[in-house]
């Protein structure tokens, strides 16, 4: 299938490495802002053969089956409606919005455009994922949660006008960073019923939204857990998710799964794997994009939604604007009132 590139920032190389090792999807036209920044993605990806687009409504013109959006949160809004307008299905980066009501109107503009919205929360698509949803339920009861996300940014990376900021990205290390984690968390635990959280931005960064969160959490199933989330800790190491049920434990560093049983079996599976979580932001593979551009690409095909939906990527929202309301009031926040 053929596809439009909105947005040609950092990640866009991601995206331009993602689909020129796809065989299911080809890129026809790119589109920013200015046409240096164009003219700068189609030299450095020549092999794509795509062109560049002078403005939104060329693409929304154009015949390519869906579009691919990259650019800041606070961009978003108008790309959605131009190609909600032309039936465009819309493939966006993480987060939706800055704000879970910004997303959830986002969300529900496509909807009512009957446009297929999905979200590219790719940690999702890690292989071992798959071998995990396979396991824990011959674990039994999950009874406890511990999340980490010790990653680390140096403040190069916070020079950028914007980052880090509310406006533009909508805040700090849980919407920019830890949203990936936290989704995955999501999908593998349940939704969380309520949050008490501590967050800061550290002596480490100048910036103005968060690089900090320390937040307990009580999930609707009754598991406890514990949420540590920063980009202030050097190096940097890989995120982490242990899952505690009544039979054993799993935990997910990385790509590595290993689970122990309580009769004793132990089992690894996968291998490591880089997502990013140093002074360079880029560093990691980019598989985990090619599956969710050409799992998108398949459901459209299909009539079926995509590996995220837009809806789907609103609970992760919730959470972390209930992580923000608990740690700004320094009270528990039941998500209930999100």
């Amino acid at each position: 299938m053929r596809a439009a590139l909105i947005g040609l920032g950092m990640v866009s190389k991601t995206y331009g490495d993602a689909i020129q090792n796809s065989d299911a999807v080809s890129l026809d036209l790119v589109y920013a802002r200015t046409p240096n920044a164009r003219a700068a993605f189609l030299n450095d990806w020549p092999d794509l053969g795509a062109k560049a687009a002078d403005s939104l409504e060329m693409i929304a013109a154009s015949d390519v089956d869906f579009v691919v959006v990259t650019t800041p949160p606070n961009a978003r809004a108008e790309i959605v409606e131009v190609m909600a307008k032309a039936g465009k299905p819309i493939l966006m980066e993480k987060p939706v919005e800055r704000t879970l009501a910004k997303a959830t109107a986002l969300v529900e503009h496509c909807e009512a455009a009957n446009v297929p919205l999905g979200i590219v929360l790719q940690h999702r698509a890690r292989p071992v994922v798959a071998d995990l949803k396979r396991i824990v339920p011959d674990l039994g009861t999950l009874r406890m949660v511990e999340v980490t996300v010790p990653w680390w940014r140096d403040q190069a990376y916070y020079d950028e006008p914007g980052r880090g900021t509310y406006a533009r990205d909508g805040g700090g290390v849980l919407i920019s960073q830890a949203i990936h984690t936290l989704d995955l968390m999501l999908s593998l635990t349940g939704p969380v019923a309520d949050v008490t959280a501590t967050a800061a931005t550290t002596d480490f960064h100048t910036m103005e939204a968060e690089d900090f969160v320390s937040a307990g959490l009580r999930f609707a199933n009754g598991a406890v857990g514990h949420l540590f989330v920063t980009t202030a800790s050097f190096p940097g190491r890989g995120e982490t998710i242990t899952l505690h049920y009544a039979e054993g434990s799993v935990h997910l560093d990385a790509g590595v799964l290993r689970i122990n049983h309580k009769d004793g079996r132990k089992q690894t599976i996968g291998q490591a794997a880089t997502s990013g979580a140093g002074a360079d932001p880029m560093a990691f593979t980019s598989d985990w994009h090619r599956f969710v551009i050409e799992d998108f690409a398949q459901g459209l095909k299909d009539a079926r939604p995509p590996l995220v939906t837009g809806r789907d990527a609103l609970g992760v929202h919730q959470l972390i604007t209930a992580l923000e309301q608990a740690a700004e009031t320094g009270t528990r926040c039941d998500l209930k009132d999100i």
